[in-house]
């Protein structure tokens, strides 16, 4: 059987194949028609290395991952966060449904939210949006700016013991008079559907341990991957930042997929060097453009969790969200890489759902 050519030497082909393409003139059609071919089946490989047939799941790389238009100046493919969301809302809809038809639960979300802070306002009105959409029920408890720390700890303690509310989640930041570790820690670790318990952490990190929840947007990144075709055992993964919200519990997925996983953060030396060997990279540091075209290997796959403001005379508001990553240039590297917005966001919401049916279907114990 004649062998299959890597994914690498499919890209350099398409580039050689190409020479017109880094001039302003457009390519001929026929030469149109071979890179697109090439870079699409470039993409696709690693999803055939998948025991599953591409039958097996309504949405595989094909539907996830979309050509730039304009080839003159892009070769990755993206991933599109918002249609991969969709499907997993659909899907839950579709679950919450069938459960709520034979045993009469619907999975309940509570949310707290202390003060007026805009984008924490947004935040909980999206995440209702969410719910509704879904079929989930919305808990909404709003706390003025200078409520007490008990007071949120009253409101903790009566979901907790609540049999309707299946998912707690506290908007963060708290205002600075509050302990967010002490509120955080009050929440039962059965619906901690942020992820943020330390049983949960700690089970994320331990060999042969799985948390009962995982925090969503890492488990966003993943699920991108996952649902793109992009295979990651074996593979070396640069995860540039290392909150406990995002960097860390990234780090630890990667690797419970059998990834080898460096991380970067503000005492690395030379992080350029690091991350060019990356063949999976997440960037989530908060940094606007940080990471640049040179510091990605050739067919990398870049997942961009940074959405940052940045001033915009010609924009509507003044500003334009932009990622940790400069999209411009590492569209010319990359294999695939997640825009911004549209990539890592609309998966935040998607999985806090999607943690929020898994609580319920295991309390009332529902397969």
């Amino acid at each position: 059987m004649e062998a299959v050519p890597s994914r690498l030497s499919l890209q350099s082909l398409a580039r050689a194949s190409l020479p017109s393409l880094s001039r302003p003139s457009l390519p001929s059609p026929s030469l149109l028609l071979l890179h697109r071919r090439l870079t699409a089946f470039s993409i696709a490989l690693p999803s055939f290395a998948r025991k599953q047939s591409l039958a097996a799941s309504p949405l595989r790389p094909f539907a996830v991952l979309s050509e730039q238009s304009d080839l003159s100046e892009h070769t990755a493919a993206i991933i599109d966060g918002k249609l991969i969301s969709k499907q997993i809302k659909d899907e839950i809809a579709s679950e919450i449904s069938r459960m709520k038809d034979a045993i009469g639960i619907v999975p309940g979300l509570a949310v707290i939210l202390v003060g007026t802070r805009k984008d924490s306002q947004t935040y909980v009105r999206n995440k209702k949006k969410g719910c509704e959409l879904v079929g989930i029920t919305s808990h909404e408890a709003l706390l003025p700016e200078d409520a007490s720390e008990e007071d949120v700890l009253r409101l903790v303690s009566g979901f907790n013991d609540d049999p309707a509310v299946h998912g707690i989640l506290v908007q963060l930041p708290l205002p600075k008079h509050m302990n967010e570790g002490k509120v955080m820690d009050a929440i039962s670790i059965y619906k901690d559907v942020d992820g943020f318990h330390p049983l949960n952490v700690g089970y994320l990190a331990m060999q042969g341990k799985n948390p009962l929840f995982v925090p969503c947007t890492p488990k966003g990144c993943l699920e991108l991957l996952s649902r793109s075709g992009i295979n990651i055992e074996g593979k070396r993964a640069v995860v540039i930042g290392r909150s406990n919200i995002v960097g860390i519990p990234a780090a630890l997925l990667l690797q419970k997929q059998n990834a080898t996983v460096s991380i970067i953060h503000s005492k690395t030396k030379d992080p350029e060097k690091i991350t060019r060997e990356a063949d999976i990279i997440i960037a989530a540091v908060g940094v606007p453009n940080l990471v640049r075209g040179s510091w990605i290997k050739p067919g990398a796959v870049v997942i961009d969790v940074g959405i940052n403001p940045v001033n915009d005379p010609t924009a509507p508001r003044g500003y334009k969200l932009v990622g940790d990553v400069c999209f411009d240039e590492a569209c010319k590297v990359a294999s695939a890489i997640t825009p911004v917005p549209g990539g890592v966001g609309p998966m935040t919401i998607a999985m806090l759902l999607s943690n929020t049916l898994d609580s319920a279907k295991r309390m009332h114990n529902f397969k």
